[in-house]
């Protein structure tokens, strides 16, 4: 393989490597300032119960 392809590949996997470690920390991280709300389609009423 070339130089170019040896770049480009290692380029290529560290941007997804970085990505995905980015997103799996957000993840697992959370937020701790909504950690009580959950998110709702229908509108929550606590008189139903």
């Amino acid at each position: 393989m070339t130089s170019g392809g040896w770049i480009n590949l290692l380029l290529s996997v560290g941007f997804v490597t970085t990505l995905f470690i980015f997103c799996m920390s957000r993840v697992l991280r959370g937020s701790k300032a909504d950690a009580d709300h959950l998110a709702h389609v229908e509108p929550h009423d606590p008189e139903q119960g």
